[in-house]
């Protein structure tokens, strides 16, 4: 069981900030793309929007109903996201999971804010929030270049 040091560690006042001030957040009106995104274990759930214009995000919103490290991951990713490709995303999530899963270093900028929720490398029920808005973020994208090409 975590000590109460422990779970201060976790939710930190940069964690809570971040949780408390998500960018995007809210739907946006006739997405190209929409993807509802949830964690089983914990019932964390992001709802994504997005338009993208020349293969980057123009436009994103976010419903995030999830814990404040889930909230903080829709904060840093809601910094960002404006601009970027599938393949930004992509090694963002990918760069995400490793340092949580397997230690691996913090992403990398723009996305080096997610160093924050290093201390919740030991807490792999809390993972898949943290996940939740890059995943979205990523199948939403691929929805919305398959639209493009339909």
């Amino acid at each position: 069981m975590a000590s109460d040091s422990d779970l201060i560690k976790l939710y930190s006042q940069r964690i809570l900030a971040l949780a408390a001030d998500i960018p995007h957040r809210g739907r946006i009106d006739a997405p190209q793309a929409s993807v509802k995104k949830r964690a089983p274990l914990c019932g964390s759930t992001v709802t994504v929007d997005l338009d993208m214009t020349d293969g980057v995000v123009s436009r994103f919103g976010q419903d995030v109903k999830a814990c404040a490290l889930g909230q903080a991951s829709a904060a840093i990713l809601g910094q960002s996201v404006i601009g970027r490709s599938r393949a930004d995303i992509e090694g963002a999530r990918d760069a995400l999971r490793a340092m949580l899963k397997d230690g691996g270093p913090v992403p990398e900028a723009p996305f080096d804010g997610y160093d924050v929720l290093k201390p919740a490398r030991d807490y792999r029920n809390r993972h898949a929030s943290i996940l939740l808005a890059l995943e979205a973020t990523s199948e939403a994208m691929a929805e919305a270049e398959r639209a493009a090409c339909a």
